[in-house]
């Protein structure tokens, strides 16, 4: 928003500088982007989006009315004509869609279309607005003074005089004052005359009604529009106007007629037009001014500090809010909210405002006292947290990506028949559905890098991911180029059994029973180099390769592999053993070591074989581990030779050699009964 210095004076009699403007109307919260010296100083501001009352003169001078405490002097407005129209200027207005347009004004004057003087022509260019013809400039400069978008139709080129304020039929078209065709959804408003669409309500005009040279008679509107509406057909038709940033952040539903009515005082002041009949005000759901109670104990327990009672007057009823005193044991005031303040909508919002006005600076930096024990962590946080510890650890770093995600990216990771979920209102095409995964994201991730000429990435991120089902949360893993690489050897590129320890890593951290993989069947993963992640019964996860096709999809470099796991991090925590930690003493007994060698089919997974093992030892069982697995010459095909080292030991007393070697051959018969095994 761009404040024209001498426009402020006019409506507030300030004797500050223009720098010294920027810096009080600064501390009361407003961003000065720019502050620009010259035969008209200017003050540019960044006015965030839920103050819309302040993209506009009159706004920003009841802040520096306020400020200084200094009369906000409004611009003047005219009579309203109660004259009936002839014949020639008689206008009708019909609003078929309320709930997108609560209040719709126009009023039809008899203009003379000429060059605006020169004193309105330097404003709008200090202002940031090209003059055009002065019934153009008069709507321009309202907006810029009140906040209040208006559109001149010619009346001559409505036809049958008459305004429908409707929904777009679909495949509609309307070609807009930038001399583009748009085609309209059903979901948009437009102001249309008896045969066709006139203009896109809030946003811009059509040029079939555009004001021209010959323009002698115009149907002036300015009407509130649902911002929702305005801000989903400004985006949806790439069209951003002054207006519709106006709109789409919520007008006030009362300027309507005062902005007309300016403008008429305008017309008058520069001979432009005068009114050739009466106001037309469809509003037929009047809105009532909202009322809040604020309560001086809550202001001071927000804010930190006792506020002055006498103070709230003067710092609110310049803003225009009405007060009146809340008397009984918890005193305080009920505050009438002016509907041009659309982001005031609870009592904490109010005392924002008596904050801002009283001094940020002022307030107190101590922390306040509390008064409870606090509330324990939320699980999910401290599951994220162990997470991010384990994972950064073994060398992975935390990507954050978007939830919404292309169509193209989510469909791979969607279950068979169901769709990802769509976003209503995307901000573009990138940004379509929600994620079903967090591998999209991963990948993308690891996509950048690689452009970018980092060959080795391990990227892990923990997020939420949607699906038909509903919300959840998981961790994800992407790793792509080397593993282990260390100066004193060569590096080798990551395989499968990397992931797989890291997804162990990260379940052994949690105190998951029984973790097992199975062959996967995931199609976003090449079979035979991915498996699916359970504990007993409950599935957790994936981990595999990721199929080429994907990785090249997304921009990946042809030929080179990323490998991914995903775990669900709410199944993970239900089979955590918690925190239920014991310590247990340094073994006191000797242990008994026995080395096993077995044939067993080459699609068997080991976890069959562990699994077997461990229900057929006895309790002394202390390890089980993997040392050789040999294919080739002396193995007949399609079985595999596994070497197993199989450590007993009881914790009371000393293990005899008998005893041992009873446990193995038990275990060798409960492995050929099972998976017919043969021992070598």
């Amino acid at each position: 928003m761009r404040l024209v210095y001498e426009w402020l004076r006019e409506l507030v009699p300030v004797t500050a500088g223009v720098e010294d403007v920027a810096k009080e109307l600064g501390l009361r919260g407003f961003e000065v982007a720019a502050v620009e010296q010259g035969a008209q100083p200017v003050i540019d501001f960044e006015i965030t989006a839920n103050r819309p009352d302040c993209l506009n003169h009159v706004g920003l001078a009841r802040e520096a009315s306020a400020t200084w405490g200094l009369p906000l002097r409004m611009p003047a407005v005219a009579t309203a004509s109660n004259q009936a129209a002839d014949d020639h200027h008689k206008l009708d207005v019909v609003v078929d869609a309320p709930d997108l347009c609560p209040r719709y004004c126009a009023q039809v004057f008899d203009v003379t279309i000429g060059p605006s003087p020169a004193w309105l022509q330097e404003r709008l260019e200090a202002a940031g607005v090209r003059p055009i013809s002065n019934v153009v400039d008069v709507t321009n400069y309202v907006m810029l003074e009140m906040g209040q978008p208006m559109h001149a139709f010619d009346l001559e080129r409505i036809a049958l005089r008459r305004l429908v304020i409707r929904r777009a039929i679909a495949g509609e078209q309307l070609r807009t004052l930038d001399g583009v065709d748009r085609r309209l959804d059903t979901d948009m408003l437009v102001i249309a005359d008896a045969e066709r669409s006139s203009a896109i309500g809030g946003v811009m005009g059509g040029g079939d009604s555009e004001i021209s040279a010959k323009t002698t008679k115009i149907a002036l509107e300015s009407a509130y529009f649902q911002p929702a509406t305005v801000r989903r057909t400004s985006k949806r038709l790439g069209l951003k106007t002054e207006a519709s940033a106006r709109f789409e952040r919520g007008a006030d539903v009362n300027a309507p007629p005062v902005g007309i009515a300016r403008a008429a005082a305008l017309f008058a002041q520069i001979g432009a037009g005068t009114p050739a009949g009466p106001l037309i005000d469809r509003y037929p759901a009047p809105r009532e001014p909202r009322r809040i109670d604020v309560r001086a104990s809550r202001v001071t327990r927000l804010l930190g500090q006792e506020i002055p009672s006498a103070d709230i007057p003067r710092f609110l009823q310049p803003l225009g809010f009405t007060i009146e005193t809340l008397a009984g044991p918890d005193p305080g005031w009920t505050i009438t909210v002016p509907t041009f303040r659309v982001d005031v909508q609870r009592e904490a919002d109010l005392i924002e405002e008596i904050g801002r006005h009283y001094g940020f600076d002022r307030l107190p930096t101590r922390f306040p006292v509390l008064v409870g024990a606090q509330p324990a962590p939320d699980p999910g946080i401290v599951r994220d947290r162990i997470a991010r510890h384990v994972l950064t650890s073994a060398g992975f770093s935390e990507s954050m990506t978007f939830a919404f995600i292309e169509r193209t990216a989510a469909q791979p990771f969607c279950e068979p028949g169901i769709e990802p979920t769509a976003i209503a209102n995307p901000l573009s095409e990138k940004f379509a559905v929600l994620r079903p995964s967090l591998l999209p994201g991963l990948i993308d991730s690891c996509t950048h890098n690689r452009r970018r000429g980092r060959k080795d990435v391990q990227l892990f991120e923990t997020g939420s991911r949607y699906t038909s089902a509903g919300e959840g949360r998981s961790i994800g893993l992407a790793w792509t180029g080397a593993a282990g690489a260390h100066w004193s050897g060569q590096s080798r590129h990551v395989d499968f059994f990397d992931v797989k320890g890291t997804v162990e890593l990260l379940c052994s951290s949690f105190r998951a029973a029984a973790i097992e993989f199975a062959a996967s069947g995931a199609d976003y993963l090449v079979r035979g180099r991915a498996a699916a992640v359970r504990s007993g019964e409950v599935p957790l996860g994936v981990v595999g390769l990721l199929a080429p096709a994907i990785a090249e999809a997304r921009g990946f470099p042809a030929g080179e592999e990323i490998y991914v796991a995903e775990i669900d991090a709410e199944a993970l925590a239900r089979v955590s053993a918690g925190d239920d930690l014991r310590a247990e003493s340094l073994p006191r007994f000797p242990s008994i070591v026995r080395d096993i060698s077995i044939l067993v089919d080459d699609i068997l997974p080991a976890a069959a074989v562990r699994g077997t093992i461990r229900a057929s030892a006895p309790p002394t069982l202390a390890s089980i581990a993997e040392f050789d697995r040999y294919q080739g010459k002396g193995v007949p095909e399609g079985r595999v030779s596994l070497s197993l080292r199989l450590t007993f030991r009881d914790p009371d007393r000393t293990l005899t050699d008998d005893e041992a070697q009873e446990a193995t051959e038990r275990i060798v018969q409960a492995l050929n009964r099972a998976h017919g095994a043969e021992r070598r």
